[in-house]
């Protein structure tokens, strides 16, 4: 049986993976910072692969600190690094968000190098592939060809520098020490959250179903259901064919308002929004930071991401962004995060 360890294993994708790999035979040791969040991984490992957990081991290691990743690393077979600092708005100081991303993406790959691991696994959002190309307005469709330009963006996004100079460190380190590493780059994660912990992103749709999104940016995304971002990690370790490549895991672009139809369609009793603001609020918005800084690089244009290749390692199609929204309404319902109008 071989040992998989999973950094920032309590994180959403990181969940999903850890039981994935579960149910699929592997062992997997999983990163965590402190202890306040393992509960919530035990009890999701529980519902996602039920018997398995005395597979799974958990140990403390930041990713800002040497401490713990030499343990970490022992007698592990493979590296899948998932960890991520994400931030519900843009920080005043972007180190506080670049920094995790770069240092220790450069940790954890030369500690894994250290412990003589050639194999890693690395989540890189299309944070690193579609932006800084000029692209102002219109439709443009990026590929696993493209990577951010950062010299190129207008308007900086933090989450978007230290994602980028992470992954450009992770391949210049994997070509410098041989190292077999592969890169999935989900869109927009939603689907079902397996414990009120989840992430960021469901929350655009809990937003819109309890009313506290009172209106919407004219934008759009492309939907990543957790489910396959996770399986396709586990779909890269199995194939020894995606060593060295980039794999968007990205279906269709689908825009926010979209999303609110859906929702609304299938919780007609809950206040969901069909209001969208105008672009140029949002861009006067932008200028004081706060979200809407984030998502400032996507008004007036649409980046669409062309997901073939990911789909051909995974085997098999994408769930559709509808059942990736729905998935993550429902189970967002189920735990207590949306409560009914009214309630």
């Amino acid at each position: 049986m071989k040992r998989i360890l999973v950094t920032g294993a309590s994180g959403f994708v990181a969940k999903h993976l850890i039981g994935q790999l579960l149910a699929a035979g592997y062992s997997v040791r999983g990163t965590v910072r402190g202890q306040g969040k393992v509960p919530g991984i035990w009890s999701s490992v529980a519902d996602l692969a039920p018997g398995h957990g005395g597979q799974l081991e958990l140990v403390d290691a930041d990713l800002l600190s040497e401490a713990g990743w030499s343990a970490a690393m022992a007698d592990v077979d493979a590296v899948m690094h998932v960890a991520a600092t994400i931030v519900a708005e843009e920080p005043r100081d972007p180190a506080v968000v670049v920094r995790p991303a770069v240092e220790g993406t450069e940790r954890v790959l030369r500690f894994a190098h250290a412990a003589g691991i050639t194999r890693v696994i690395m989540t890189s959002p299309i944070a690193t592939v579609g932006y800084g190309h000029g692209h102002d307005r219109g439709i443009r469709t990026y590929s696993e060809a493209d990577f951010t330009d950062l010299d190129g963006m207008k308007r900086s996004w933090a989450y978007c520098i230290g994602k980028t100079r992470a992954e450009r460190a992770a391949w210049a380190f994997a070509e410098a020490n041989a190292m077999a590493l592969t890169t999935i780059h989900p869109g927009a994660i939603l689907g079902p959250a397996t414990d009120a912990d989840t992430s960021i992103s469901l929350g655009m749709v809990t937003g819109l179903l309890d009313g506290s999104t009172p209106a919407m940016p004219n934008i759009g995304f492309a939907v990543s259901d957790v489910r396959d971002v996770a399986a396709m990690h586990v779909a890269a370790l199995q194939k020894p064919e995606s060593i060295g490549q980039r794999y968007l895991c990205t279906s269709p672009y689908t825009h926010f308002k979209e999303v609110a139809v859906i929702l609304r369609r299938a919780y007609p009793d809950y206040p969901v929004t069909l209001k969208t603001v105008p672009d140029w609020i949002v861009r006067l918005l932008a200028l004081s930071g706060g979200p809407v800084r984030q998502i400032i690089n996507d008004v007036g244009n649409e980046k669409h991401y062309d997901g073939r290749k990911g789909a051909a390692l995974l085997g098999r199609s994408y769930r559709s962004p509808e059942e990736a929204i729905l998935a993550a309404a429902e189970s967002a319902i189920r735990l207590g995060l949306v409560k009914r109008k009214g309630a």
